[in-house]
């Protein structure tokens, strides 16, 4: 595994109507009306195997317009953005999932979007169930399932599909305590077969189980980057 991520002067534009809410990029054009916002500028990081990087911030800081710009949800309108590896991306704890489908269904989906082919999805299903905990639950609705129970499946479906970029959005907070230490060694043993792991959350405890490094953001753009410890202290000095 040699997974890698880097950004160079990357920034995403969100373009506002006159209420100043956001509009997609199609409405935007056919409107031809609107403000634009940065929601992130001019990010330069790099990230190399086994890496792990905790995005630290307050709300609208850019954690997740970030995170969405790295998953290849959101199109960088500035600069260069490269991801080498298969991406597993938890950016929250409905992302993906149908409500009125199964776990089960809806685990099969995610595996199949992460880029597993059906039948290698299928085949690793039970292997999902057993991960995730949910036992009987597999088989109900997502719609019943709680939020913890959510990102339980959603951990589970990303390991199963050889996820070497994990990309998380606060749906670990969502983890009970016990699954929690679950995901901090599936976080370091990604690591240690040279994924890299991306958290974005203001649980700093649990941040600190999963990340080494840390990046402080502040309106758009980093402003620091060091050790997880160095660049935590420096968000709790700055609030």
């Amino acid at each position: 595994m040699a997974a890698s991520v880097r950004l160079e002067g990357v920034g995403v534009q969100f373009v506002l109507d006159r209420q100043r809410r956001p509009l997609t990029p199609a409405l935007a054009r056919l409107r031809r009306t609107g403000s634009a916002s940065w929601g992130v500028q001019d990010v330069n990081l790099e990230l190399e195997p086994g890496e792990s990087l905790a995005l630290l911030g307050p709300s609208g800081s850019g954690k997740t317009t970030l995170l969405r710009a790295i998953a290849g949800v959101l199109p960088a309108d500035a600069g260069r953005l490269s991801v080498n590896g298969r991406i597993g991306c938890l950016l929250s704890t409905e992302a993906g999932l149908l409500p009125t489908l199964t776990a089960r269904d809806n685990a099969l989906l995610l595996s199949v979007l992460a880029g597993l082919s059906r039948t290698e999805a299928r085949r690793r299903l039970g292997q999902v169930k057993e991960r995730s905990g949910l036992g009987s639950a597999f088989e109900r609705n997502a719609a019943s399932l709680s939020a913890g129970m959510k990102a339980r499946l959603g951990v589970a479906a990303a390991r199963q599909a050889d996820a070497e970029v994990l990309l998380l959005d606060e749906v670990h907070e969502a983890l009970d305590q016990d699954y929690r230490g679950e995901l901090a060694r599936y976080a370091e043993s990604l690591r240690a077969r040279g994924g890299i792991v991306i958290a974005a959350g203001q649980d700093l405890g649990l941040l600190g189980t999963i990340c080494a490094r840390g990046v402080l953001m502040r309106a758009g753009s980093v402003a620091a980057d060091g050790s997880f410890d160095g660049v935590k202290d420096k968000y709790l000095d700055d609030e």
